[in-house]
């Protein structure tokens, strides 16, 4: 993943495909952008309904007309929405790029923390996807008729002027492998270890006392074992145990849940853990759901389910409400989660750590520029309906002089 050479910060012009989008004002923000990202682009909807982006130019000026960003880096920071589509804030994503180019850029840089189209990461041929494993028919049945929308969207990217593309915790093989080719190997797939570790680690989520003697980290299955390892290996935990299960999925909802062969813990040694299950995503919430009844056997302390990208869809906010979670750890890749209409009843066992600042030092690394030492890498998100709120926000000796009221649940 080459870095981009190093260029002068008044060089960078940070936008979003939607000039009210505040992730992206906050990435721009940290980064040091001074500008308003609204005063740098119009998001302009013609009467018929057709989307035409315009950078913002001074009108008396007719010396650069077409070439007003000459020499500069633009930066799409793409986010989803609850009132506009995926597909349409794609094609929003192509049609900005465009202007940029022809409006001088000289290079397009998109940063989509949850990459649009990333399900679709295969086709119904044989050669339509690189995976880790021999696709047989039946993988490449679960995709006849579909189109491999993966490769056509990094197509089209490329295709409308980006240059590099920046994600996050994107679990597919396939993906990184397109993308890593179509873009040249200018392709950043960022995994969140450090945010996690951190939180972990300073927080009281679960219990890393001891050298981690009252905590367990869970797989739940294949596609999480190589980043559960990894975190393992970098909490630097001795005496904390790393639990590996497989799932054997049967239909869309039906799993089953077993001890993984090579798990280097047993169940008898879970007992009184607290147990951290990491995912990359979740949408219905099924398999976290059965995974975490299935820690239940053993007698844990606390089950806490951390994912990187929860989709909040009415289905899984029911499901994931299950008492076998006790609390939910997730990032704003995907910005809505913030919202508590969307968080729904978990907002009382969740939260949502705010990765802006670790976004925008990653983005200041690729680009050559001056990184912020000050900004930390997060920010938390968490309802006054948490229990673990007051304990957030006050002293251990204020919390015994309430006598530790329990929160409303």
């Amino acid at each position: 993943m080459p870095a981009a050479s190093a260029i002068a910060p008044d060089d960078v012009i940070i936008v979003g495909n939607s000039s009210d989008d505040p992730f992206a004002i906050d990435v721009a923000y940290t980064v040091g952008q001074a500008e308003d990202v609204a005063d740098l682009i119009s998001m302009k909807t013609f009467a018929n309904t057709e989307f035409c982006p315009r950078f913002i130019s001074d009108e008396r000026d007719f010396s650069a007309i077409g070439r007003q960003l000459a020499g500069k880096t633009v930066v799409i920071v793409s986010t989803s929405s609850r009132v506009v589509s995926r597909q349409n804030l794609a094609m929003r994503n192509l049609l900005i790029a465009r202007a940029a180019k022809e409006n001088g850029a000289a290079q397009v840089m998109l940063v989509e923390p949850d990459l649009f189209y990333s399900a679709q990461d295969r086709g119904p041929g044989p050669n339509q996807g690189e995976t880790l494993f021999d696709r047989d028919d039946k993988d490449r049945k679960k995709f006849d008729g579909q189109p491999f929308t993966a490769r056509l969207y990094a197509q089209m990217l490329q295709l409308a002027g980006v240059d590099r593309v920046l994600t996050v915790h994107n679990h597919s093989h396939s993906v990184q492998a397109m993308f890593t080719e179509v873009f040249e190997g200018r392709f950043h797939n960022l995994i969140p270890y450090d945010i996690y570790c951190d939180y972990l680690l300073n927080s009281n989520i679960v219990n890393s006392a001891d050298g981690g003697a009252g905590l367990a980290l869970c797989a739940p299955d294949k596609g999480a074992r190589d980043f559960v390892k990894e975190m393992f290996s970098r909490l630097q935990l001795p005496n904390a145990k790393l639990i590996l299960l497989d799932k054997d999925r049967s239909g869309e909802r039906k799993v089953e849940i077993k001890l993984h062969d090579e798990s280097e813990a047993k169940f008898d040694e879970i007992a009184g853990r607290d147990v951290i299950l990491f995912d990359d995503m979740v949408r219905t919430g099924s398999t976290v759901v059965q995974s975490c009844q299935f820690m239940r056997q053993m007698n844990p302390g606390r089950t806490i389910f951390a994912v990187s990208h929860f989709y909040a869809s009415d289905e899984g906010r029911e499901k994931m409400a299950h008492r076998a979670i006790d609390e939910i750890l997730t990032l704003n890749t995907m910005p809505t989660v913030l919202n508590r209409d969307v968080q729904g009843r978990l907002r009382r066992k969740m939260v949502v750590l705010k990765i802006e600042k670790w976004l925008a030092r990653n983005l200041c690394e690729i680009l050559g520029l001056p990184a912020r030492e000050d900004t930390g890498l997060y920010q938390i998100d968490m309802s006054s309906k948490n229990p673990r709120f007051l304990r957030k926000i006050w002293s251990n000796e204020q919390l015994d002089s309430l006598h530790a009221q329990p929160v409303d649940s």
